[in-house]
């Protein structure tokens, strides 16, 4: 059984870093993709980053420049680095894996207030 385990959310100040991780575990097959997700109140869940097995990487515009995707392969975590935060970047933020079929972590709350 496939788990996705976050961590690194919490409260930050506007204009404030945070850096979440997500490791998987209790897979064979190797993960083809890693990425994550958010979902803020009222809003549907949108894609932030994700990065493939050949290291391309994809945004969402709004994060572009701010956040900065990477993957440890040998220890089957994905790290999101969020620098630049902004209260729109509320929102709970899911990992998500891709290894034969979709995989989802439980979330975790990032919440940028002053």
């Amino acid at each position: 059984q496939v788990q996705l385990v976050e961590s690194g959310g919490g409260l930050v100040q506007p204009g404030g870093s945070l850096r979440l991780s997500c490791e998987a575990s209790g897979s064979r097959l190797s993960i083809s993709a890693m990425g994550w997700y958010r979902q803020a109140p009222g809003k549907q869940r949108e894609l932030v980053a994700t990065t493939i097995n050949d290291g391309n990487t994809n945004y969402a515009a709004s994060v572009k420049g701010r956040f900065t995707i990477s993957r440890d392969n040998a220890k089957n975590t994905v790290y999101l680095q969020m620098n630049s935060l902004k209260p729109e970047d509320t929102a709970v933020y899911y990992c998500h894996a891709y290894i034969r079929g979709d995989y989802w972590g439980q979330g975790t709350q990032v919440t940028v207030s002053s």
